[in-house]
């Protein structure tokens, strides 16, 4: 074979192979390749949580009442009273003052068994509960705002991005695949 043939040969294989590399650079291409990110806000959703929070407490509660009506004191009262009455006085005198002694002892006995019955109380424990709620904070996206060539702009992003995001052909590669 003739060697300027094979030199000629060489040469433009080289030619050629340079040239596709050259192509693959896309040298000629002004388009940005990245948009600078410029501020990150995260955007959180909350959620609340129910829950019982029970605790024990020390209830002072009234004892039930047998005689509403406080009968056995006005009783009592009443045969007090009239006894101490009769002893006062004598003759028409004494059964005045026995009568008024059994009203007012009546009236007496009725007051006393009132303040012991509202004064009979007992103490129980109970179990109170209430609900409360549990807060919890959780990060559903991103607002990005980011410059690409001369323009700024605001996107929603699902992961925080770098300082740079990828362009190809003009828009924002937000999701690697």
């Amino acid at each position: 074979m003739n060697r300027s043939l094979v030199t000629g040969l060489v040469v433009g294989a080289a030619v050629v192979t340079a040239g596709a590399a050259l192509g693959g650079l896309d040298m000629f291409d002004r388009k940005p390749k990245y948009a600078d990110v410029l501020n990150v806000e995260p955007i959180s959703e909350t959620t609340r949580t129910p829950r019982q929070e029970c605790n024990e407490q020390v209830v002072t509660r009234q004892k039930p009442v047998k005689d509403d009506k406080r009968i056995a004191g006005s009783v009592v009262g009443a045969v007090v009273g009239g006894v101490l009455g009769s002893q006062v006085g004598s003759g028409s005198g004494r059964d005045v003052a026995t009568v008024a002694g059994a009203a007012a002892g009546g009236y007496a006995g009725n007051k006393v068994q009132q303040r012991v019955q509202n004064n009979a109380t007992y103490q129980t424990t109970e179990t109170k509960c209430q609900t409360v709620y549990d807060e919890s904070q959780k990060v559903i996206g991103y607002d990005v705002k980011y410059r690409l060539g001369d323009e700024t702009h605001t996107v929603r992003m699902d992961e925080k991005p770098g300082d740079r995001i990828p362009v190809v052909d003009g828009e924002l590669v937000l999701h690697q695949g």
